[in-house]
């Protein structure tokens, strides 16, 4: 992997918007890390025993002492370009620390069960008036309102609930068949995105806009019901519920994985263009002119009667040939990857999404980390701080910007207001 770095010299887009980040796990902390990527200074804050991610598994960083440092997968993945500072927020201190820094700050984030803000004296009124002009970003389960609203729940949850697993999976009447879950956590992760869209509305039109701050209110299952789209107006025009289809495309046929002689190949080929390409690479051009496969519908309705024809001819070749054949005749296909081939494709080789940072504090080694999908010409994507240990800025933020001298940070520290 090579080493991350921006130009130096440009200024990212969101340079000058400052965020007290006080969320946990990954739907939060990776709407703020697209931020912070963009040029956002990102202020993590976390408990003096660091935040809940930290000691999500399986795989974590060694430290130097060759123990599991505090480094997850999870902590690492969302939470580059940030600086930590450590806070007991169940103290009163704690909370005017919180209050004076967000009297400096454009965003607020958290993703508290709904109430637990409030209760810490850090709800959207007690920050609102320490900073008129504050975005305060919430996430959370089920929203700030609502007859759910103050319950918890995780990715998987709201696979289930918003009806995504339903529509996942193998097909029934074939082995194996059942809902399924998707398998990285695509609900936090889409939930994230939406946040940091709502965030950077908010900035919009209180600084562009003439507006004002105001609160955000943005929920996992709500996300996970968008994040199906045209699935559902399929259902909300037709009133049928989708089935389950595999591996199968949600289109015309061929468009699903297909085993050849050695592996298997996915062949997305649902347009009439590329049917017939498909049909002259295996050598089947006679189903181009069939009557049960004239259209992009026709041949979804009648997919089983063409892979009657189309399956064995595919289990003759080697997955290797008929990927080159089918690339030659610009087929949209690919053979199915596991992620050490990813890490070698060209294209991903190319567009350097595999990246590291030397140096990071408390591991041994770099940190590997994946690059934000956003290209800018003009603003570069900040890949400057790798994910921060627990507290490491902690006295640097706090003196310079609420000016605390050393005597007071070791008072604090020594009462464990701070780490």
């Amino acid at each position: 992997m090579e080493n991350s770095g921006s130009r130096r010299g440009s200024v990212a887009a969101l340079s000058g918007v400052r965020i007290l980040d006080l969320g946990r796990v990954l739907a939060a902390p990776w709407g703020t890390q697209m931020l912070a990527d963009l040029g956002a200074e990102v202020i993590k804050v976390e408990r003096l025993t660091g935040s809940d991610e930290r000691v999500y598994g399986p795989a974590c960083l060694p430290g130097p002492d060759g123990r599991p440092s505090a480094h997850s997968a999870f902590h690492n993945c969302a939470n580059r370009n940030k600086k930590s500072i450590a806070v007991d927020l169940a103290t009163p201190r704690g909370r005017d620390l919180i209050l004076a820094l967000a009297a400096q700050c454009d965003v607020l984030v958290e993703n508290f069960v709904p109430g637990k803000a409030a209760k810490l004296g850090l709800g959207y009124e007690a920050v609102r008036a320490a900073n008129p002009r504050i975005i305060y970003a919430s996430l959370s389960g089920y929203g700030q309102d609502g007859p759910l609203s103050d319950r918890p729940g995780y990715d998987a949850v709201f696979q289930a609930r918003s009806g995504l697993m339903s529509v996942t999976g193998i097909p029934d009447g074939q082995p194996g068949a059942g809902p399924m879950r998707v398998g990285p956590s695509i609900i936090d992760v889409t939930t994230g995105y939406n946040f940091a869209i709502g965030i950077l509305g908010a900035l919009y039109h209180r600084d562009a806009a003439g507006g004002e701050g105001q609160q955000i209110d943005v929920a996992l299952l709500d996300s996970a019901i968008a994040v199906q789209s045209h699935t559902l107006a399929n259902y909300l025009i037709s009133g049928e519920q989708p089935p389950r289809q595999g591996s199968a495309g949600n289109g015309g046929h061929p468009a699903a994985i297909f085993e050849c002689l050695d592996g298997a190949i996915y062949i997305s080929a649902g347009t009439d263009q590329f049917f017939g390409t498909v049909c002259k690479v295996l050598g089947c051009e006679e189903l181009i002119d069939d009557p049960r496969f004239p259209t992009i519908g026709m041949r979804g309705e009648n997919r089983e009667a063409l892979n009657a024809v189309i399956v064995p001819l595919i289990a003759r070749w080697r997955t290797a040939d008929l990927f080159a054949a089918l690339e030659a005749a610009r087929v949209p296909c690919s053979l199915v990857n596991e992620y050490d081939d990813v890490r070698r494709d060209e294209q991903v080789v190319h567009r350097r999404i595999f990246r590291s940072f030397p140096g990071a504090t408390g591991v041994v080694g770099e940190v590997p980390t994946v690059a934000n999908p956003i290209r800018y010409s003009g603003t570069p994507i900040r890949y400057d701080l790798a994910p921060p240990a627990i507290g490491e800025h902690t006295d640097a933020v706090l003196g310079d910007l609420l000016h605390l001298d050393a005597g007071t940070l070791a008072e604090l520290r020594r009462d464990r207001v701070i780490g």
